[in-house]
């Protein structure tokens, strides 16, 4: 393809906006499509990040949820595993005496054999209090008796938090006074493991129950339809036969004077009418509990602090001695359950801030994503669109291709018919008018033959069905040829053609026809793109760095190329100067040709801009090394 050169008249010139009507619907098909689909994912995407605070804080109290949930199912277990203990213990006391001998002396025995007991008793479900005894007991004895006798003889109701494992209530069996006990299968099973917030704890008979706020308040909830957080652990009226219904073994709290009283009880299967029961030393019960009360995994140590809260919502023990924060407000919290009512598992975290600090990292973490996501789309779509545009701008020059040929075609065979007609008619006698015509008609259809082969080497070079015999030839001795030839022509048209050549063959590996025809491209380049001054040089040597190779050098005082379009004036169809040279002949094709034919001997053609004005076109084939002949 030229570097210079303008359309000769015959070829349709269009309108701008029949150009831009197609790129008008790429780029509304490529808006509707692509461009405003990425634009609403881009909203919402950006609205998800409002949400980002939330969701991190919620897998976080998942996660610390799950460590709360851990130690309070601990705590319940350590405290069913005393209240199995309880058990044996009586049962042990059993062995070898019959239930209603040892009753009398039943606080003092416990007391020596268990040091979790801190007062030992014994009542029957028909109202008998066996110990501790009025008259020996201690004082702690004492106390207890005046403080639950009368609810333990079921002689009044009082508010309890209860749990019983064994079975519901049976109200009818607790009103007969008289009643049989319960025996059989499971009647001395041992209790079930306790679990944090699910204890079995139907209401006794018709006693209210009443449900209580929690003494915390977790940031976060389970639900957050409410802001007042309400305890699972329910508080009943009811009197302590109800409570032990059809049941073995179970446990009773209840607050005396702001203070929490635990109790477990068990009837043995030996005599099911005496309930055997002690009130657990609480601060004993607490030191095996504060050994549970830990972060784990490990790895979330440097993030939360573990404390264990009492009824009042004071610090019991906590992971993190020196922490220090609002005990009322924790991250999560969970409830041990009836056995320790009000009693939490609370988790605190030891660096609010770095949750917040984290959620804006995830913010702009996910908002750069978002962003990079939307360039992305942007810059493939801008890329799509100028793909599109080079293929309508490669349409568009094929278009006019055809139409350059077309007048190229047409333009010599019009000169070669009308000056045959002439010399066939005898119209014209003069001999040199003759010998005129007869050049014209030569030159002309010397001119149309290269344009046919172009035209045809192009198209097995674009199918990649051209093939080249490649031998060792002499390339001065085919650049001599065929500027030889070519100089009629030259100088017929007041051209000024000058050779530098060596005079030792320069020897390469190529097809010969093939690398004439690049010299005649080359040549022809340089005479429809003259100019003014009418003049052209070729130039033959031989260059050792960086490897040997053979230089062919084509210069001329032409338009030379305009900045920028150096490397476009190779592309097939490209015409740098349609719009300024109109009349220059050609289709484009020329410098296409010249260097796919070169880099298919192993060099190239290139464009340097000649020193004073001009062009020069460089052929590069490397040097021959031996003699050897093949075809490709």
């Amino acid at each position: 393809m030229e570097h210079a050169g303008g359309r000769v008249p015959g070829p349709i010139l269009r309108e701008p906006e029949d150009t831009l009507a197609p790129m008008k619907k790429v780029a509304l098909v490529f808006v509707l499509t692509v461009f405003v689909p990425s634009l609403v994912l881009a909203w919402l995407a950006v609205r998800s990040l409002r949400d980002q605070q939330f969701v991190l804080e919620r897998q976080q109290s998942l996660l610390y949820q799950g460590v709360a949930d851990s130690v309070a199912r601990e705590a319940a277990n350590l405290i069913a595993d005393h209240q199995r203990e309880f058990a044996r213990q009586v049962e042990a006391l059993l062995a070898n005496d019959k239930p209603i001998e040892i009753a009398g002396s039943f606080d003092e025995r416990l007391r020596k054999d268990w040091p979790l007991a801190e007062v030992g008793f014994a009542v029957s479900l028909d109202g008998t209090c066996y110990a501790p005894s009025q008259l020996f007991g201690s004082s702690e004895a004492h106390r207890f008796l005046l403080d639950n006798e009368r609810f333990l003889t079921s002689r009044e109701s009082v508010e309890v938090y209860w749990d019983s494992p064994k079975s519901s209530i049976n109200l009818q069996q607790a009103g007969e006074k008289n009643q049989k006990p319960a025996s059989g299968e499971g009647s001395n099973a041992p209790a079930s493991p306790a679990t944090p917030d699910s204890y079995l704890s139907s209401p006794p008979g018709h006693a209210k129950e009443q449900k209580l706020a929690r003494n915390v308040e977790p940031q976060q909830t389970q639900s957050r339809t409410s802001k007042q957080a309400w305890s699972k652990a329910s508080v009943s009226e009811a009197e302590f036969r109800q409570l032990v219904g059809a049941s073995t073994e179970g446990t009773v709290a209840r607050f005396l004077q702001n203070k929490l009283n635990v109790m477990f009880w068990y009837r043995s299967p030996r005599d099911p009418q005496i309930v055997f029961g002690a009130l657990v030393n609480l601060p004993r019960l607490v030191e095996g509990l504060s050994d549970l009360v830990k972060v784990e995994p490990e790895s979330l140590r440097d993030e939360i602090c573990v404390a264990l809260l009492d009824d009042s919502a004071r610090v019991v023990t906590k992971t993190h001695p020196g922490f220090q924060t609002n005990w009322k407000r924790p991250f999560v919290a969970t409830e041990i359950g009836e056995v320790l009512p009000h009693w939490e598992v609370a988790v605190y975290l030891v660096n609010p801030a770095r949750l917040t600090r984290s959620a804006q990292t995830l913010k702009v973490t996910l908002g750069l994503l978002i962003g990079v996501l939307v360039l992305a789309i942007g810059v493939g779509g801008w890329l799509i669109v100028l793909d599109l545009k080079r293929q309508l701008t490669l349409a568009r020059q094929k278009t006019d291709f055809v139409s350059n040929v077309s007048h190229e075609l047409k333009t010599p065979l019009t000169s070669i018919r009308m000056f045959s007609e002439l010399l066939a008619d005898g119209r014209v006698s003069d001999k040199e008018k003759q010998r005129s015509y007869f050049n014209i008609i030569t030159a002309e259809t010397a001119r149309l033959t290269r344009l046919i082969n172009n035209v045809l080497d192009f198209s097995r070079l674009e199918r990649g069905e051209k093939k080249y015999n490649i031998a060792k030839c002499d390339l001065l001795g085919v650049v001599r040829e065929t500027v030889g030839t070519y100089r009629p022509h030259l100088e017929a048209g007041g051209f000024k053609l000058e050779c530098d050549l060596p005079a030792s063959p320069l020897f390469v590996n190529g097809d010969r026809d093939a690398l004439a025809q690049i010299v005649v491209n080359l040549l022809s380049n340089a005479e429809k793109y003259s100019g003014e001054r009418k003049e052209a040089r070729v130039e033959v040597r031989r260059q050792s760095q960086p490897l040997a190779h053979v230089e062919v050098r084509v210069l001329d005082r032409g338009l030379g190329v305009p900045k920028g379009c150096e490397e476009k004036i190779f592309e097939q169809f490209y015409r740098a100067h349609d719009s300024l040279s109109s009349g220059i002949q050609g289709s484009g094709l020329g410098l296409t040709l010249a260097r796919q034919i070169a880099r298919a001997h192993g060099g190239d053609v290139t464009y340097e801009p000649r020193e004073g004005g001009g062009s020069c076109f460089v052929l590069r084939l490397p040097a021959s090394p031996n003699s050897t002949t093949n075809e490709h």
